[in-house]
C-alpha cells in the first residue's frame, strides 16, 4: 500500500524484510550513479541490464514504483533514449529521497 503525501511517500512492506531494505536502497542509489556514468559513455547495454534488474527486484521488496521506473529505464535504454533515461533516474532519486517505509 502506498500513500503519497507532498513531502514523503509512505510504503508499507513486510516486517520480515526489514533488515534487507536499507541495503536495497543503497544498491538503488549506487545504480543511479552507475546509470549516469554509463549514459555519459553511451553504454546503453549496462543501463538496460540495470533497468531490468530494478524491474525485477522492486516489486519483490514491495516497491512497485521502482519496478515501474526500472521498466521505463530498460525500454529507454533499448531505444537509446538518453532524455527518458535521465528523467527516470531523476524520478528514482526523488523517490528514494521521499520514501518512508512502514514495516508491518
Amino acid at each position: 500500500m502506498i500513500q503519497d503525501n507532498k513531502e514523503k511517500i509512505v510504503v508499507h512492506v513486510d516486517a520480515d524484510i526489514e533488515e534487507l531494505v536499507p541495503g536495497f536502497f543503497q544498491n538503488m542509489r549506487e545504480d543511479v550513479k552507475t546509470i549516469l556514468d554509463a549514459l555519459e559513455k553511451g553504454d546503453y547495454e549496462t543501463i538496460r541490464i540495470l533497468g531490468h534488474s530494478m524491474k525485477g527486484s522492486g516489486g519483490g521488496y514491495g516497491f512497485d514504483a521502482i519496478t515501474n521506473i526500472g521498466h521505463s529505464v530498460e525500454e529507454a535504454a533499448k531505444g537509446k533514449n538518453s532524455e527518458e533515461i535521465k528523467k527516470q533516474v531523476n524520478e528514482l532519486s526523488s523517490y528514494l529521497d521521499k520514501v518512508e517505509v512502514v514495516y508491518e
